[in-house]
């Protein structure tokens, strides 16, 4: 599981990545606003622990644009904003759970196991983005009620560009989590590319709206529109 820290204070984004990867979790820091989005805009996480107060970009900006644009990754915020309005600011804005600062890291740890059961107990077995529909339990796949034929690896990808709706994701993302690859010498870009071509030709091909998007330089994007 990969969860993003966004905090700013050093000795409590250094315990917080101790802590977690002592719990197995694959952590990722970013301590500024900007670094945090721009992260979040090339790559997918589990999770999100954010902290509001940040510098660059204010964490609530930060939600309400994922939020925006649907991004649906859990989002547990952790600051030190404690007043009511705050807390209702949060959740509003589209936080998942609050947690105010100081917390004890025994409760930390059972909301994200929360947020992480919810998020796969509210997984639907159908994914359906515009007129494209994949049934997770049959493995067929749709595209306007017309048979999408797929290799098991063009399956796989696009699956996860499915889960991703709306969020770019980078080929060294792609090569981590739907080719598991992390101990090549040579980058499977190449690869990766081919795929998403062959894919774009089964989904894309002489439809209206094109589903897939190259996001050039960053990756790739699944929406309806041009992202």
């Amino acid at each position: 599981m990969r969860i993003l820290v966004v905090e700013d204070e050093q000795k409590v984004a250094n315990a917080l990545r101790e802590g977690l990867e002592g719990e197995r979790y694959d952590v990722v820091v970013e301590r500024t606003g900007e670094s945090a989005f721009f992260r979040l805009n090339t790559e997918t996480f589990d999770l999100i622990l954010l902290d509001l107060t940040l510098p660059g970009r204010d964490g609530l900006e930060i939600l309400t644009t994922l939020r925006g644009k649907r991004v649906k990754t859990p989002v547990l915020v952790l600051t030190a904003r404690d007043t009511l309005q705050d807390r209702v600011a949060g959740l509003d804005s589209g936080a998942d759970d609050y947690l105010v600062k100081p917390f004890a890291f025994a409760e930390l740890l059972a909301r994200i196991r929360a947020l992480l059961r919810r998020g796969r107990a509210s997984e639907s077995p159908r994914l359906v983005v515009g007129d494209l529909t994949m049934d997770l339990i049959t493995r067929k796949v749709q595209r306007g009620g017309q048979a999408v034929e797929l290799t098991v690896r063009e399956f796989e990808l696009l699956e996860y560009l499915m889960r991703y709706e709306g969020q770019v994701v980078s080929r060294e993302t792609l090569a981590r989590d739907v080719w598991r690859e992390t101990a090549r010498t040579t980058p499977l870009d190449n690869v990766i590319d081919v795929h998403i071509a062959r894919l774009r030709r089964k989904v894309d091909v002489e439809r209206p709206v094109r589903l897939i998007h190259t996001v050039r330089g960053v990756g790739f994007m699944l929406r309806e529109g041009e992202p």
